[in-house]
C-alpha cells in the first residue's frame, strides 16, 4: 500500500491540474472572464489629477480601455468611445481610457492635446509604467476590458468588428454592456482585439 501511494498522489495531482480552469483567457493571455480586477492607483490623467481603479465604485459597468494618440485604429474608434460614454452616463457606465505608451506623440502633454482637441468626455490616463496594460493582458490599442459591479471581469477584446465605423457588423462592446445591464451574461465574452501593438518599454 505505502508503495503505491506516490503514484496515487501523483494521478489526483495530475486529474486536478487538468480538472483546473484556465489561467488565462483565449487571446488575453493575463486575464480570463471572472477574474477579479487587478487594481491601478495614481495614475495621472489629462485632468492633472491622479486616478485609481476604486474612483469608480459608483459605476454599475466600467469599461477600461487601452488606448493611444498615436495608432490609426485607435484613433478612428475615438468618436466611438464618446459616442458609448455619453449614450451610457444615465446608465451608470463609466468608460476609462489608459495609455501606456511611452513614445513622444503619446507622452501625458500629447494626451492633453489630444482629449482637449476631441473633447473626450471620460477620463484619460496615463501609466507611464506600464504595469496596468500588463496585469489587464492588453496586447493593442484599442484593447478592451469589461468590469461588472463587483469588479470582475465579463468581456475582453475588441470594441466592433471593424476600424471603420460604417463596415461595422458586430458591436461586441454595446451588446455586452446591454447584456449586462439587463442582468444577464454577454453572449459574447471574449474577441480577439486588433489594432497597433502597444510600444513596450525594452
Amino acid at each position: 500500500m505505502l508503495r503505491k501511494l506516490p503514484t496515487l498522489l501523483l494521478t489526483t495531482i495530475a486529474v486536478l491540474i487538468l480538472a483546473s480552469p484556465t489561467l488565462a483567457g483565449k487571446y488575453n493571455k493575463a486575464l480570463e472572464i471572472g477574474d477579479g480586477a487587478p487594481s491601478w492607483e495614481n495614475l495621472k490623467g489629462v485632468d492633472d489629477k491622479e486616478h485609481s481603479l476604486d474612483d469608480y465604485k459608483a459605476a454599475k459597468v466600467l469599461v477600461v480601455v487601452f488606448t493611444c494618440n498615436s495608432c490609426p485604429v485607435a484613433v478612428a474608434y475615438e468618436d466611438r468611445l464618446i459616442a458609448l460614454q455619453k449614450d451610457y452616463q444615465d446608465k451608470e457606465v463609466q468608460l476609462v481610457a489608459i495609455n501606456v505608451n511611452n513614445i513622444p506623440p503619446d507622452r501625458l502633454e500629447k494626451m492633453k492635446e489630444r482629449a482637449a482637441s476631441k473633447d473626450f468626455n471620460f477620463p484619460y490616463l496615463y501609466d507611464a509604467s506600464q504595469s496596468s496594460a500588463k496585469e489587464y493582458g492588453a496586447r493593442v490599442t484599442p484593447d478592451v476590458v469589461v468590469l461588472d459591479q463587483d469588479r470582475n471581469v465579463v468581456y475582453l477584446g475588441a470594441i466592433d468588428d471593424n476600424m471603420k465605423a460604417d463596415k461595422v457588423t458586430k458591436h461586441y462592446l454595446r451588446d455586452a454592456l446591454d447584456a449586462l445591464l439587463a442582468g444577464k451574461t454577454p453572449a459574447t465574452t471574449e474577441t480577439n482585439a486588433f489594432g497597433c501593438g502597444i510600444k513596450w518599454d525594452k
